[in-house]
């Protein structure tokens, strides 16, 4: 990992969060495995953006950097000790008790209310009982868990582990309650509830639009005049599409049914937007085509554009 992450993602250290997303996701886009295989310095900079974003794009985590009181792996340094807040391990979550044991005194003056100075209950013997306190929780997740589902591990505090299942199509910011997941009771009294709330990585190819998904494909000079079969990537995986001949930059497929799915049973579409792309490299033959085809069918898309203007 590079000593300054802000470098990594190639942004300032004053860049607003909305710009570091961006930074990340026009990186991730081009490095990711999938359209580089094989290339593994491509791989190898793609995880150091990955890892990059997993802490600047975590408000927490970024504060915690900017101090100096992790280092660029996320690790605590030595120096610093933190007490009402625990950095869980691979999974990404973090835990943090509203127990409210900060004003100790407080606390002690409740107990001592309720038992006596002697330690015993008061009102003929009855035992004193206290539901459990909540524990908080956040769990960062790909993109694709949040919209097909996942099953994940929490790392507690004590060691412990907690197994959280995510449901298909859960959002940014959601917050799931396990039931009696949280600090013991009192007395016998019940357990607090786990509040597990979901943070979601961007994803380099798809975005998410209420229950649809937005993905842009490039296709070519000829499939723009000819039409054709595209190949088109999914959230489930790879389909074939059909691109109208004469197809503009700019125009949108809807593919039904292959976006996120709903309470109802139902699923939302995704939304393919074509972007038209020219070779690298216009060889003679296609300069000279194109140079007669002008001479002969010469039009005007800017026409419209001048009248509104």
């Amino acid at each position: 990992m590079a000593d300054d992450l802000y470098s990594v993602l190639g942004v300032a250290r004053t860049a607003k969060a909305e710009d570091i997303a961006k930074a990340y996701r026009k990186l991730a886009k081009k490095l990711h495995p999938d359209l580089n295989p094989g290339d593994k310095a491509a791989e190898n900079k793609f995880k150091q953006v990955t890892a990059a974003y997993d802490i600047l794009g975590d408000t927490e985590k970024r504060r915690r950097y900017d101090l100096g009181e992790i280092d660029a792996s996320g690790q605590e340094r030595q120096q610093q000790r933190y007490y009402r807040e625990y950095a869980g391990g691979e999974d990404g979550a973090r835990y943090r008790s509203t127990a409210g044991y900060e004003d100790l005194g407080g606390f002690s003056d409740l107990f001592g209310d309720l038992f006596g100075r002697g330690g015993g209950a008061r009102g003929g013997g009855q035992r004193f009982a206290m539901r459990g306190q909540d524990a908080q929780y956040r769990l960062e997740i790909d993109f694709l868990e949040a919209v097909n589902g996942a099953k994940k591990r929490i790392t507690l505090p004590d060691g412990g582990t907690l197994d959280v299942t995510i449901p298909a199509g859960v959002e940014e910011g959601q917050v799931m309650r396990l039931k009696g997941k949280g600090m013991p009771g009192l007395g016998g009294a019940d357990a607090g509830d786990a509040l597990v709330e979901i943070l979601v990585r961007p994803h380099p190819v798809f975005r998410r639009e209420g229950d649809d998904i937005l993905v842009e494909v490039p296709i070519t000079f000829d499939e723009a005049v000819l039409g054709g079969k595209v190949e088109v990537p999914t959230i489930t995986g790879t389909v074939s599409a059909t691109v109208p001949a004469g197809t503009n930059t700019g125009k949108t497929l809807r593919l039904k049914g292959r976006g996120i799915k709903r309470k109802s049973g139902e699923q939302g579409d995704e939304l393919v937007k074509l972007t038209v792309v020219m070779p690298d490299r216009v060889d003679e033959d296609l300069k000279a085509f194109a140079e007669e085809w002008r001479d002969k069918h010469r039009y005007d898309p800017r026409g419209k554009l001048r009248e509104q203007a």
